[in-house]
């Protein structure tokens, strides 16, 4: 990254706390119209910050995002009129993925894009991945945790590789883009993500991925640590989002972790975690609009309005529009 990049995140990832008294964006599309012409799903990460873009981008007056969240009803249905389009809510960046794949095999008009906090562009060649914004991770305890609220990569790896087995770690569910995230970061080189990775009859026993009702643990909410020996991946921009009122409140009695010395309070360009986040579109959309006004390029609808990016936490990716070759 070059020096004038860095300093492009840099700022904006100053400017992420200037705004966050501006309001919480809502759960799926609200207002006029009901249904837009470019609907997605997927990531929990980044499903807030889209719904502000969602709400202050307009073609011709006219708004044409709508991004249905990752928790809420059972069913959602993205258009008027088209029976096919209500279908089960996806419930992380990989459900979001299937969902637009769904739509592009069956050629419904259902979905037209996907959220992802990771980049799986390699197994989707027929989707285009795109940042927009950069997130970093870290790790979350109870405010009263018996776990160190300073820990080094290397420790978050003997923990997770239950190597050091004084704490009980989660992770997100399966199909969590930051739990893929998060894998490729701390577990060893080469471990594959499946549904027996974790939980008690998994590679690794000592991490759940299921709270004490066997339901799948969601990405970013803090009410899961109920044993002070918990910790858990956690958004740093979701985290602040949640705690200063532009996101819903689910971080419970969750503080965020120092990782490597990197203070966690703002995005650092210095992470360990540090990531982009992504909005997926199919390949063969990149020069048709409205996909190219909104998505594509930094003169994009979503490139040009780094003042919602910074105001939910975020810093603007660099490289915003460039989709992943």
């Amino acid at each position: 990254m070059s020096k004038k990049q860095r300093l492009i995140v840099v700022a904006s990832a100053a400017l992420a706390l200037a705004g966050v008294f501006a309001g919480t964006a809502q759960a799926d599309p609200t207002g006029a119209p009901t249904y837009r012409e470019l609907a997605g799903t997927g990531s929990d990460t980044t499903q807030t910050v889209m719904n502000g873009l969602a709400d202050a981008i307009t073609i011709n007056g006219t708004k044409v995002l709508g991004s249905y969240d990752a928790r809420g009803t059972a069913q959602i249905t993205t258009k008027d009129g088209i029976p096919a389009c209500t279908f089960n809510r996806p419930e992380n960046s990989g459900g979001g993925v299937a969902a637009l794949k769904n739509s592009m095999t069956t050629g419904d008009g259902c979905v037209q894009f996907a959220r992802s906090s990771s980049n799986s562009a390699a197994a989707n060649a027929d989707m285009k991945f795109i940042p927009f914004a950069i997130d970093a991770l870290t790790y979350a305890v109870r405010s009263d945790s018996a776990v160190p609220k300073k820990l080094t990569k290397a420790q978050l790896t003997a923990i997770y590789t239950c190597t050091n087995t004084a704490f009980k770690p989660l992770a997100p569910q399966f199909g969590s883009g930051t739990r893929a995230f998060f894998i490729r970061s701390v577990m060893p080189t080469g471990t594959v993500d499946s549904t027996n990775l974790f939980g008690t009859n998994g590679q690794y026993s000592c991490v759940n991925d299921k709270d004490a009702a066997n339901e799948p643990i969601q990405e970013h909410v803090g009410t899961y640590l109920t044993d002070t020996r918990h910790l858990l991946p956690y958004s740093i921009a979701v985290y602040n989002s949640q705690v200063y009122g532009n996101a819903p409140a689910a971080q419970g009695k969750a503080v965020l972790g120092t990782v490597d010395n990197i203070q966690p309070t703002n995005l650092n360009t210095s992470s360990v975690f540090k990531r982009d986040v992504y909005n997926v579109i199919p390949a063969n959309k990149l020069e048709v609009a409205p996909y190219n006004t909104v998505f594509v390029g930094a003169n994009s609808a979503i490139c040009t309005r780094g003042d919602v990016i910074t105001r939910y936490g975020f810093g603007v990716a660099p490289n915003c529009g460039v989709p992943v070759q």
